[in-house]
């Protein structure tokens, strides 16, 4: 399967026109797949952008798959060895790119798979740039005024905690706590730090600590790492959460 391609296929597809499918008159598997794969066709190269959630390598060609990166969707997608040799080397699972893809629909297997002819790291400058847009547009909507922010409660009685299970993080917020106000108390709420699963996790446990009427602070802390994996915590929905409760909160993202 090495080597550039353009998949064609030669199907049975009957040369007449055939009228609507009906019960009495339904169409043959075959005219509707060759329709299927006609529509497909039309539609021409895409760029897109997603994480790569898997990345296999067979016979030189790479077969993976592209997760958005906030919705619940994802494609399948194929990289011929011709292509692979043109595309950065260091590629692989968990990696945020820019793709051009256009959809093939395979009739014999019934599948839709998207073909790409380009991939690409997205840049840190391209990021920078994004994370500046969304700054100054939260900004112009007044997320980050001063009279936003709430006073911080002397010597809480009860600290709400967002962090991954059995972190540095975690262990530095309760020893440090331990040693300067033994009697504080913490309800605890665990989620994902890194990774697709961080947003929906973090977003989450803010509103159940937000939703306790015992919490009278909120901590949100993650230790240091790279650029990349602490993108979760400037995505959009993650900072208005944030912003939405009436609970104060500490970030503490690279504590």
């Amino acid at each position: 399967m090495g080597g550039s391609r353009t998949v064609t296929e030669t199907t049975n597809v009957p040369t007449f026109t055939p009228g609507p499918p009906t019960l009495d008159a339904p169409w043959p598997v075959s005219v509707l797949a060759g329709k299927i794969k006609g529509w497909i066709d039309r539609l021409g190269t895409a760029w897109v952008e997603g994480e790569i959630t898997q990345w296999g390598v067979s016979g030189g060609n790479v077969y993976g798959k592209l997760k958005d990166l906030e919705g619940d969707a994802t494609i399948s997608f194929t990289i011929w060895s011709s292509v692979k040799a043109r595309i950065p080397a260091d590629l692989k699972q968990g990696d945020r790119v820019i793709a051009a893809v256009k959809p093939n629909y395979w009739v014999k297997g019934g599948t839709l798979t998207m073909q790409v002819s380009d991939m690409r790291h997205v840049g840190i400058g391209d990021l920078l740039e994004r994370l500046e847009r969304l700054r100054q547009q939260l900004t112009a909507e007044g997320l980050f005024a001063p009279e936003r922010k709430k006073r911080l409660p002397f010597l809480p009685h009860t600290i709400g905690l967002v962090t991954g299970r059995d972190s540095d993080a975690e262990k530095d917020v309760l020893r440090n706590a331990q040693l300067r106000w033994p009697q504080v108390r913490f309800r605890t709420v665990y989620a994902a730090v890194q990774g697709e699963r961080t947003v929906p996790e973090v977003v989450a446990a803010i509103r159940t600590l937000d939703a306790d009427p015992e919490v009278e602070v909120i901590i949100v802390a993650r230790g240091g790492g790279d650029f990349q994996n602490l993108l979760g915590f400037s995505d959009e929905a993650l900072v208005r959460a944030a912003a939405a409760a009436t609970t104060p909160l500490v970030s503490a993202i690279g504590h």
